[in-house]
């Protein structure tokens, strides 16, 4: 699936990934290929992303929003 994490500044990430654990509003979740479609508020923590080669990558952030649609995954985070 293609994940891009975006900051008010900055793209932290833009890439394919094989999975992404996010700090959800309502506790912690994973989203995978073909997740079904999804939008969801998200609390300060961290995002981990295993990429197309499996490298696990973490980014901290201070909560946001995601959403998931079609293998396609944006978060909009602080």
């Amino acid at each position: 699936m293609f994940v891009e994490i975006i900051t008010p500044g900055q793209t932290l990430f833009s890439g394919e990934a094989k999975l992404v654990q996010l700090p959800g509003a309502e506790g912690s979740f994973e989203v995978m290929q073909n997740h079904a479609p999804i939008i969801a508020l998200l609390q300060a923590g961290n995002v981990k992303v295993k990429d197309a080669e499996n490298k696990d990558l973490f980014f901290e952030i201070n909560g946001g929003v995601m959403e998931n649609l079609k293998n396609k995954l944006i978060i909009l985070a602080e």
